[in-house]
C-alpha cells in the first residue's frame, strides 16, 4: 500500500517503512507525527479526494541540516558584490503506518 501525502508545500509518493527528509517539522526527535494522505493506493484500488480516509503516521529520526549554498551576488563595473550562505533545515521520517 502506498500513499501520497503533502508536507512543507510537496508532495510524496510513500509505503510503511520508508525514511525520507521534508521540510522542517516543529517536533522533537522521536516523536509521532501524523500527516493526512492526499491519495492511497492498493494494487489496482486507488483512493483520491474525499473518498480517502487514511493517516500516515511517521516517527521523527532526526533534525538536520543540509549542504550550504553559496548566493554570490555583484554588479559589474559597480564594486557591488555581496556574499551569503544558506543552510536549508530538514525532519528525516520514517512511515510507521498507513491507515
Amino acid at each position: 500500500m502506498f500513499a501520497i501525502i503533502e508536507t512543507g508545500g510537496k508532495q510524496y509518493r510513500v509505503n510503511v517503512g520508508d525514511v525520507l527528509d521534508v521540510e522542517r517539522l516543529e517536533v522533537e526527535e522521536g516523536a509521532t507525527v501524523e500527516l493526512k494522505a492526499l491519495m492511497t493506493g492498493e494494487g489496482e484500488k486507488i483512493a483520491v479526494g474525499n473518498e480517502v480516509s487514511a493517516k500516515v503516521t511517521a516517527k521523527v529520526v532526526k533534525q538536520l541540516k543540509g549542504a550550504k549554498v553559496i548566493v554570490y551576488k555583484y554588479k559589474a563595473k559597480k564594486n557591488v558584490r555581496k556574499k551569503q550562505g544558506h543552510r536549508q533545515l530538514y525532519t528525516r521520517i520514517k512511515i510507521e503506518s498507513i491507515a
